[in-house]
């Protein structure tokens, strides 16, 4: 096979049930748009038993093959280089450059970037305490994906010439199964058990986040910053299938970049985001940053009153701008000169628990292999460090506790096409061997007050640990 396949299957209004048909599989990951709720949004990709991943935590060369290796890579330690090598290896095979440009993935690469990835791009302190046993970032090279476009109420197989005959016809015929499988689909509304041991609790008391609020105020007044994104930590411990827990986050507060990735049988990623990071789109690459929250009303009239807050709001505003002339700087690093333009500014995005204020940055590029150097000269978002952004980060280090994780890094994927999507991962829990994480942070100015700031983080995180402690707490 020397082009890609592509396989018409029943249109799915989610990949819920798929997902459940290939967990046997390694690596098994879903993107899931909720499109639903959100008719913005256009694709859901499933994909599993990647034949590569790379993952740097372990020694050597920060890649491990399941089977012959596709290429010869360079002797490097850093992953972003060796990832970017490899995306141009890619994007030169024949069957890529030949496939169509409106497939959002063809096979390539799909995974995620923990935050802690930015000391690949940049030189950064690390003092924080490393207690999560997850790889920096782990991307597998995937060979195949279900794909569903619910614009055109389409769901597709699309099948790579790496797969061979005996691959493809066992694909062909898992999925063709799991359409009319009423066991799967019993066993997705009968999900396996999960338990949540403790209530959530954080890694900062009030009086902790009160005095660290105050270094960030210092260091905005002694010109070190004009922003801070400060976060802390809840943790709990659970027992039992984490895909259960990501379905009745999913039914509370559905966000247009939900994704579950099993990464083990002990840890998974529940991201239920609702923010953007970089799309590449046939060239046009854009970023969604959000900054500025409020709470959903109890009413609806309170509920516009908050919103008409929002908008009008001068120090939401001014903090939403920081971070567009930030994203401006960080896409100028690789994009065509000039291309760079902000179509949208300040506008109103309401999801189940809070309004966010989000703003649009595009520029272009004009080779397929830039996508990911794109992503990588960007990373990590500014929405969720601050500016300038190396300062902003240096200070984050200082200040919180432990590492971020998955937290405010990108779940995302890089097309043998040339296309490219990704979220900023907030609103997301980490499963690492029976604990639970999730964090909730806000973006720090100089006229921001200590207790709104606070509160503003469990108004974020509130649905996420509240939803999980009503239904799974022991």
């Amino acid at each position: 096979m020397s082009e890609i396949k592509q396989v018409n299957l029943p249109y799915q209004t989610s990949l819920l049930s798929f997902f459940s048909a290939v967990r046997d599989l390694p690596y098994p990951a879903l993107l899931d748009s909720n499109h639903e709720h959100f008719p913005d949004t256009n694709f859901d990709i499933l994909v599993a038993n990647p034949l590569a991943r790379i993952h740097p935590k372990h020694s050597g060369q920060p890649i491990t093959w399941y089977s012959k290796p596709r290429y010869e890579l360079s002797d490097t330690h850093n992953p972003m280089t060796l990832l970017n090598e490899l995306m141009s290896l890619i994007c030169q095979e024949p069957w890529a450059q030949s496939a169509p440009k409106d497939l959002p993935f063809i096979g390539g690469l799909l995974g995620y970037y923990g935050y802690e990835s930015g000391h690949f791009v940049e030189q950064l302190p690390d003092t924080v305490n490393h207690d999560i046993d997850l790889e920096t970032l782990n991307l597998g090279l995937y060979s195949w994906a279900v794909v569903t476009a619910h614009q055109t109420k389409t769901t597709q197989l699309i099948i790579s010439p790496w797969c061979d005959q005996t691959e493809t016809a066992d694909l062909i015929n898992r999925f063709t199964s799991a359409c009319d499988d009423v066991l799967v689909k019993h066993e997705l509304h009968h999900a396996h058990s999960f338990a949540l041991n403790t209530p959530f609790t954080s890694n900062m008391t009030e009086a902790d986040y009160a005095q660290k609020f105050a270094s960030v105020q210092a260091y905005i007044q002694a010109g070190d910053c004009y922003q801070v994104n400060l976060a802390q930590r809840f943790s709990s411990t659970y027992q039992g299938d984490t895909f259960t827990a990501y379905l009745a986050l999913r039914n509370v507060c559905p966000t247009p970049f939900s994704a579950y990735l099993q990464l083990s049988p002990e840890q998974s990623l529940l991201s239920h985001s609702p923010e953007r990071f970089l799309l590449c789109d046939q060239g046009r690459v854009e970023s969604k940053p959000i900054k500025g929250t409020v709470a959903r009303g109890r009413t609806q009239e309170e509920d516009k009153a908050n919103a008409d807050w929002l908008l009008a709001s001068e120090k939401d505003r001014a903090e939403n701008l920081m971070i567009v002339d930030l994203l401006r700087n960080d896409l100028g690093r690789t994009c065509l000169t000039g291309s760079i333009k902000v179509p949208k500014i300040f506008a109103l995005e309401s999801y189940a628990n809070v309004h966010h204020l989000v703003s649009t940055v595009e520029g272009r590029i004009d080779r397929a292999d830039q996508a990911i150097r794109v992503f990588h000269q960007s990373f990590p978002g500014g929405s969720i460090t601050g500016a300038p952004k190396i300062r902003s980060m240096e200070i984050i280090d200082e200040l919180e506790p432990h590492e971020r994780s998955a937290y405010c890094g990108s779940i995302a994927y890089f097309s043998a096409n040339g296309q490219m999507d990704s979220s900023i991962t907030i609103r997301t829990l980490v499963a690492d061997h029976g604990k639970l994480h999730c964090w909730a942070g806000g973006g720090l100015v100089a006229d921001s007050k200590c207790q709104e700031e606070y509160q503003e983080t469990f108004t974020k995180v509130g649905k996420l640990t509240h939803t999980l402690e009503q239904d799974f707490l022991k």
